[in-house]
C-alpha cells in the first residue's frame, strides 16, 4: 500500500511540476536558445499556439519546438513544406479596429456588457479605474499585472471602500501578461482584458473579430476562444488569483462593427486543456532525448534540418492541418512511414497492434487459421484469442471481394461492365459514359435503352423513355 501511494504521490509532483531552481532556469534557457540557433530571438507562444499544443498533448515535436521559441512557418518554409493558412491583412486590420472600439473609453464598454449578462448595476465611470500597466520587458509587465490585480481586489466591495460605506471601485485591465509553466517551461500570455467588479470578481474578457448572427455564432470559433480563455483561467490560478468559470465573449453584432456580448460557460475546457497540459512531457526530458549537436537554426542546410526535425517524434492527425505550420512536413513523413495516423485518430486507434497501414493490408488478405478439431489437446495451454482488429479486416475484405465479384470488373451476377475503373453495375449493364446503369438501361451517348432500342442521348435518335 505504501508503494502505490509513494507512485501517486510521484505522478502527481510530475503532473503538476515543480518550479525549477534559477540555475535550472538559467540551464535551460541557454540549451533552448542553442536550439534556436545563435542571435535568434525567441518567438512568444500564444493562447491560440497553447491551445493548440494541449489539443495534442503527445506530439513531442511541437512541444519542444514551441518551448524553444522557434519558428514553425519559417521552418516549414525551409524544409520545403509550407503552410498555406493564415489570416489576411484585411481581418487582422478589422480586429483591431473593432477591438479599439470596444475598448474605448478605459474599458466602460466591457463593463456595460458584462452587468448586461449579470445584472449588476454599472458603475459611476468616476469609479472605473484602468491601470497602466507598461513596464520593462515580460517580468516586469507580469509584476505590474499582479500589482494591479491585487489593488483591484482590494479596492472591492470586500476591501477598504465597504468598510468606508463607499460602493466598490471596478477596474478594466486592458493588455495584462501573466504567465503559465508548460512542460516545466514558463510561458507569457497576454488575455485581451480582464474585468474586476465591485466585488472583487475577476472577468476573463476575450474579444474576437467573428460575429454573433441573431445571437449565436459558430460554435467551432466558440469553442476555440473558450479554450483560449481557460489557458488563461490556468494563468490566474497559477498567480493565486480565481477568475470566473465564464468568460466575456465580445464580438461584432450581425453585420456592424457594434460589439455585443455572451458569457459562456468554461468550466468544461478549464478541466479538459489542465488535464491535457498535465500529460506533455516536460522540456527537460524533451531536450535530453536529443542527439548531441542537434540545432533547429534555419540557417543550416535543408538535409540536416529535416534530420533534426525527424529526430524528435511527433504525433500527426488530420487535425493538426488546421492549425500547426510543420504538419504538411510531419504528413509527408508520416505518408513515407506507412502510418494510419494519416487516416485520423479513430482509425489509428481502432487498428490496435497495426501500427503501419502495410500490416493492415496485409492482415485484411491474410486466411484465417484452420479450425482445430473437438476435443484437440492443449499442451501448453489454449491458443491467444484472435486480434478484433484483424478479424474486422478479414471481414471487411471478404465483404468488399464479394461485392466486386472474382475480378475487380465483374459484377454481382458475373457480367463484366465496361464502367469506369472496371466495376459494374447490377446485372452487368452498361451506362453513361462507361458506367453502368441499372437492369441493362443505359445512358445517353447513343447508348441502349431500357428495352434494347437507342436512346435519344445527343448522337441518338427518337425520344427517351
Amino acid at each position: 500500500m505504501g508503494d502505490v501511494r509513494l507512485r501517486r504521490v510521484k505522478q502527481l509532483s510530475h503532473q503538476t511540476g515543480t518550479e525549477p531552481t534559477g540555475a535550472e532556469q538559467a540551464a535551460l534557457r541557454d540549451r533552448l536558445a542553442a536550439l534556436r540557433g545563435p542571435g535568434r530571438q525567441p518567438r512568444p507562444l500564444d493562447s491560440r499556439a497553447l491551445t493548440a499544443l494541449a489539443a495534442n498533448p503527445g506530439c513531442s515535436r511541437r512541444a519542444l519546438l514551441d518551448s524553444a521559441g522557434v519558428d514553425k512557418a519559417a521552418l516549414a518554409e525551409a524544409l520545403g513544406a509550407p503552410a498555406n493558412f493564415g489570416q489576411s491583412q484585411f481581418a487582422f486590420a478589422r480586429g483591431h479596429a473593432f477591438e479599439a472600439g470596444a475598448t474605448r473609453d478605459g474599458g466602460l464598454e466591457l463593463v456595460r456588457l458584462l452587468c448586461a449578462h449579470t445584472g449588476q448595476v454599472p458603475p459611476d465611470p468616476q469609479l472605473l479605474e484602468c491601470p497602466d500597466l507598461t513596464a520593462e520587458g515580460q517580468e516586469g509587465r507580469i509584476e505590474s499585472t499582479r500589482e494591479a490585480l491585487a489593488r483591484a481586489q482590494t479596492h472591492g466591495q470586500g476591501g477598504e471602500e465597504a468598510r468606508q460605506g463607499r460602493p466598490g471601485s471596478w477596474s478594466v485591465l486592458l493588455h495584462p501578461m501573466v504567465r503559465l509553466t508548460v512542460a516545466g517551461a514558463p510561458v507569457c500570455l497576454e488575455p485581451d482584458a480582464i474585468v474586476v467588479d465591485g466585488d472583487a470578481g475577476v472577468t476573463i474578457v476575450e474579444i474576437k473579430s467573428f460575429p454573433i448572427l441573431d445571437g449565436s455564432a459558430a460554435p467551432t470559433k466558440v469553442g476555440a476562444a473558450t479554450r483560449q480563455a481557460a489557458v488563461y483561467g490556468l494563468a490566474l490560478e497559477a498567480m493565486g488569483v480565481r477568475a470566473a468559470e465564464s468568460v466575456l465573449l465580445v464580438c461584432p453584432k450581425d453585420f456592424s462593427n457594434l460589439p455585443t456580448a455572451a458569457l459562456v460557460d468554461m468550466r468544461k475546457q478549464l478541466a479538459a486543456v489542465r488535464r491535457q497540459l498535465h500529460r506533455l512531457t516536460r522540456v527537460e526530458e524533451l531536450t535530453a532525448a536529443l542527439p548531441a549537436g542537434t540545432s533547429f537554426d534555419l540557417d543550416l542546410p535543408p538535409d540536416r534540418l529535416a534530420g533534426a526535425v525527424d529526430s524528435v517524434p511527433a504525433a500527426y492527425a488530420p487535425e493538426c492541418l488546421a492549425g500547426c505550420d510543420l504538419a504538411f512536413h510531419c504528413r509527408s513523413q508520416a505518408r513515407t512511414g506507412n502510418d494510419p495516423a494519416v487516416l485520423g485518430r479513430g482509425t489509428r486507434a481502432e487498428l490496435g497492434a497495426l501500427t503501419t497501414v502495410k500490416a493492415a493490408l496485409d492482415a485484411a488478405h491474410s486466411d484465417p487459421p484452420p479450425p482445430e478439431p473437438e476435443g484437440a489437446a492443449h499442451p501448453a495451454g489454449p491458443s491467444d484469442p484472435p486480434d478484433p482488429a484483424v478479424l474486422a479486416l478479414r471481414r471487411a475484405a471478404r465483404l468488399r471481394a464479394e461485392v466486386l465479384g472474382p475480378h475487380n470488373g465483374t459484377g454481382p451476377h458475373g457480367a463484366t461492365g465496361p464502367g469506369s475503373d472496371g466495376a459494374s453495375g447490377s446485372d452487368g449493364a452498361s451506362g453513361s459514359d462507361g458506367a453502368s446503369g441499372s437492369d441493362g438501361a443505359s445512358g445517353s451517348d447513343g447508348a441502349t435503352g431500357p428495352h434494347g432500342a437507342t436512346g435519344s442521348g445527343p448522337a441518338g435518335g427518337g425520344p427517351c423513355r
